[in-house]
């Protein structure tokens, strides 16, 4: 598989060592998710999971904020987008447009590789849908993050409300998207919604780069199943799980990776593993 990095317009992917890192990239307008941005976001996770050099991704924001939600100028534009003269169909035509934006989401969830946020300043509204996505959140101590549809008259309709309260209390989820209220770095260590804080954006990239590293060193079979029975566990009853994995494991167990670690046991050395 091509390792070529795929050019976008409003991200930035840096590939070394095994840990891709994917930069939304409109520091202008605090990274807020226009129409390009939607779609390469499924194209950047396309990319990573075919990928066989990428083992682990880091999710990140340039300039202050990580993304201040979706641009309301896309948001402003999508009634003359989906008008037709047969109301039905203008409603058919939007109910689309919002199942193809929770598709370009939903691929972050689906990339095979665990996706590691990096979350500074502001994570507003559509960045939740996103950052919710993702395997864990890390951030900087200046973090504010709030489910905002609420302030603009709509119910978050891409993910939040679905995979929010997977994550944090039911009560506190409700909380964030009846109010709108803005949660902020120690609190959402506290419920659950972010795995670790650091002091500054710098030293939170640099955390989460480590912990990326310590991921891609490990067996990548391995991790791409675990990751695989940790979203089909979530969705599913303890049997149908426990099913799940010996059948996964009666065809994945036996790999040159578990060779390889024997190996690499017995004779006292890191492992080395192939993509």
């Amino acid at each position: 598989m091509s390792t070529d990095i795929p050019e976008l317009t409003t991200m930035l992917i840096v590939l070394d060592e095994g840990v891709a890192e994917i930069t939304l990239n409109r520091p202008e307008r605090s990274n807020a998710i226009n129409q390009a941005m939607w779609q390469e976001l499924r194209m950047a996770f396309a990319w990573a999971d075919e990928c066989e050099a990428v083992r682990v991704v880091v999710l990140g924001g340039s300039g202050r904020n990580f993304c201040s939600g979706i641009d309301l100028s896309m948001l402003a534009g999508v009634a003359q987008t989906v008008a037709h003269r047969d109301p039905a169909r203008g409603r058919e035509a939007l109910r689309r447009v919002i199942l193809d934006l929770q598709d370009c989401l939903s691929r972050v969830e689906r990339c095979r590789k665990p996706v590691l946020a990096a979350i500074q300043g502001a994570c507003i509204g559509g960045a939740i849908d996103l950052v919710t996505c993702c395997d864990m959140r890390y951030a900087a101590a200046d973090v504010q993050f709030a489910v905002r549809e609420i302030d603009v008259g709509m119910t978050a309709d891409v993910g939040t409300l679905q995979r929010l309260p997977r994550l944090v209390a039911d009560g506190i989820a409700r909380e964030m998207a009846y109010t709108g209220r803005r949660v902020d770095g120690f609190e959402a260590k506290l419920i659950g919604l972010i795995n670790q804080i650091f002091e500054t954006p710098e030293l939170l990239l640099d955390g989460v780069r480590q912990i990326a590293r310590t991921i891609a060193a490990k067996s990548p079979l391995a991790i791409r199943g675990s990751k695989e029975m940790l979203n089909y566990g979530r969705d599913h009853s303890v049997a149908d799980g426990l099913n799940y994995v010996a059948t996964w494991n009666a065809s994945m167990l036996t790999s040159a990776d578990l060779e390889e670690s024997l190996a690499a046991m017995r004779e006292k050395r890191p492992p080395r593993f192939g993509d």
